[in-house]
């Protein structure tokens, strides 16, 4: 049986790096009585994946872990026992039952990110939002109208100038904050941070001058009746079928 994890990371929780919270939830797992599966060989260790690892100091509503189990569990049973050994800062939502194929794995269906960026009226502190200046208004919109929007994308290994328009979905500039819907996963991979770099160069301020914190609503699948290259998608807890 593999299962998907559904879990909220929030507070001082959102400083701790992805292996950080790896091992702790493979100390959870234990503490908690779930029933995982282990490799073989000489160094068994649990058999769990992350669906799209989240950067140091973003919060989020929609993180994704994939675990394979050794006997059949209940879900709400589950949830609870977990919750039960959390710290502050993570809380597991939702506990599902996925399809055993590699191919519907969190890792290799990942398509879709949304998130909502805030303004801050310091960057020492996530806490304390502010307001939009009015003449932000409508913006957002110029900013999407653009025929291309090319950055310097950095990977590990390299800098690139990429067009990042094809990958924003959506953007919205609210009372409350600036709504993103961005391209993830292994094909195409886009972060808030650097829509909003973009967006800040474009209306003439200065990127390091105006902090933001970053808040991760949902991760998504392409929805599969749909074709490859709509932007309909699915949150990842939601997936019930093999997705190719």
């Amino acid at each position: 049986m593999k299962a998907r994890i559904k879990f909220r990371k929030y507070g001082v929780m959102r400083f701790i790096g992805h292996l950080d919270v790896m091992r702790f939830f493979q100390k959870s797992m234990r503490r908690a009585g779930i029933p995982i599966a282990f490799t073989g060989g000489y160094s068994p260790h649990m058999i769990m994946s992350f669906a799209q690892p989240l950067g140091v100091g973003v919060t989020s509503d929609g993180e994704y872990l994939d675990i394979e189990l050794k006997e059949e569990i209940d879900p709400q049973e589950a949830v609870r026992r977990l919750n039960k050994v959390m710290v502050e800062g993570i809380e597991v939502v939702n506990f599902c039952r996925i399809p055993d194929d590699k191919k519907c794995s969190g890792m290799t269906i990942v398509a879709a990110a949304s998130y909502k960026a805030i303004l801050l009226e310091s960057a020492r502190s996530a806490d304390v939002p502010r307001a939009f200046p009015e003449s932000w208004s409508g913006k957002a919109d110029e900013f999407l109208r653009q025929e291309s929007i090319v950055v310097l994308k950095k990977t590990k290994r390299s800098e690139t100038q990429t067009d990042i328009k094809p990958m924003i979905y959506q953007m919205k500039l609210e009372e409350d904050g600036i709504y993103l819907f961005l391209a993830a996963g292994s094909e195409q991979n886009l972060k808030p941070d650097l829509v909003i770099r973009a967006f800040l160069e474009f209306i003439g301020e200065d990127p390091d001058n105006v902090p933001f914190h970053y808040h991760r609503i949902d991760v998504y699948a392409r929805n599969v009746p749909e074709p490859k290259n709509s932007h309909k998608f699915i949150p990842l807890d939601s997936v019930r079928s093999i997705q190719i």
